[in-house]
């Protein structure tokens, strides 16, 4: 009976926990416990952060690679068609010009999301 009992307590102890995580029964919270919760989320947010910076990272990088791919693909499709280097090179240029200028002209801008931990609220 003892073990059952601990572990009901336990299970309460996550469920408030889990429930001020999501920004409910507050109330009876101080300023110390509030700053805590505020920690764990922003330490939440930051690994989450990383995460996905981590995973743009890769795909990045995998475009890449696919991007090498189809320019050597390009490369051999115009010498079968009797192209020359000269014409592949001015495609390539060309090609380079409009990603870059494309890059160029995107502002960056800062992005605002809202952090929502639990499961969707049903209307």
């Amino acid at each position: 009976m003892i073990g059952t009992e601990n572990m009901f307590k336990k299970i309460e102890f996550l469920e408030v926990s889990k429930r001020k995580l999501l920004g409910q029964g507050l109330g009876s919270c101080s300023v110390e416990e509030l700053q805590e919760i505020g920690s764990q989320l922003e330490q939440s947010l930051k690994n989450i952060r990383a995460r996905k910076a981590q995973l743009f990272k890769e795909q990045i990088q995998q475009l890449k690679v696919k991007e090498r791919m189809l320019l050597e693909d390009n490369r051999q499709l115009c010498e079968k068609c009797g192209g020359s280097g000269k014409l592949w090179q001015q495609s390539l240029t060309k090609q380079r010009n409009a990603i870059n200028d494309s890059a160029q002209n995107k502002q960056c801008s800062e992005v605002v999301t809202e952090l929502f931990i639990g499961l969707p609220q049903s209307h």
